[in-house]
């Protein structure tokens, strides 16, 4: 029997969430420019995109650019922003022929003039798009995000727009960049890291983690189903015991 077999389509995440790790090291390990691990990594993206759509899974979110990433060298920053532009241009058609919706999250402000554009014109292209929710994080941080969720829910505090009595998770979400997005069920990490950099602080909370080795440029198919696999034999009780979820 195949891992595909194995997987219970009844018992998906509704939201699954990746964080892209090991590029660099992958091309690191090769003799290659760190570029070329980026490029290869792109394929890995589609793989993951197609797989979660043929398997039904409603939402899928990926760690593209950190609000930390804007550190790194400048020629890998440009050659980052290059990479995403043409992926946009290429992928656009295969993401609404298979009725994929494509979201962004993060401070879309700090973003190059020209990615801007060419993620608008491809977010407002495939906003009826039902199939799938595919969500990027670009120039993201949740440090950021729950800062910025802060001071505007304080703003309409002070405005009388809401009251502080008032203020629960609900409202909190609905401050956040992912307010149109369910909670993350299951979060997985390539490369053997394990940590979470920053990424989905609030939505995380009780995801199931999910960390492998494997470096993104090398994420197939398999191991998409290996921790799906994974999660789905995984008891999520959400603080109540194993006999009140029976």
């Amino acid at each position: 029997m195949s891992l595909l077999e194995t997987i219970n389509t009844d018992n998906l995440p509704k939201h699954l969430a990746i964080i892209m790790d090991g590029n660099g090291r992958w091309a690191k390990k090769r003799g290659m420019m760190r570029a070329l691990g980026h490029e290869n990594g792109s394929k890995a993206v589609r793989i993951a995109v197609e797989t979660s759509a043929r398997l039904g899974i409603e939402n899928l979110t990926l760690y593209a650019f950190s609000t930390e990433n804007w550190n790194r060298p400048k020629i890998e920053v440009e050659t980052l922003m290059k990479l995403l532009i043409n992926s946009l241009r290429s992928e656009f058609k295969t993401l609404h022929e298979n009725n994929i919706r494509l979201n962004t999250i993060g401070n879309f402000e700090m973003l190059p003039d020209t990615v801007k554009k060419e993620l608008s014109e491809a977010i407002n292209k495939t906003k009826d798009n039902t199939r799938m929710t595919l969500t990027i994080a670009l120039s993201y941080g949740s440090r950021e995000e729950i800062i910025y969720a802060i001071k505007n829910i304080s703003s309409k505090v002070k405005n009388n727009i809401i009251s502080i009595d008032a203020i629960d998770e609900s409202i909190i979400n609905q401050h956040l960049y992912t307010q149109n997005l369910p909670d993350v069920d299951l979060l997985i990490r390539t490369s053997g890291e394990h940590r979470i950099s920053n990424f989905l602080l609030w939505q995380i909370a009780y995801a199931e983690l999910y960390f492998t080795d494997v470096l993104w440029p090398d994420f197939t198919e398999q191991h998409l189903y290996e921790a799906i696999i994974s999660y789905q034999k995984r008891e999520r009780r959400f603080g109540k015991t194993s006999e009140q979820i029976k």
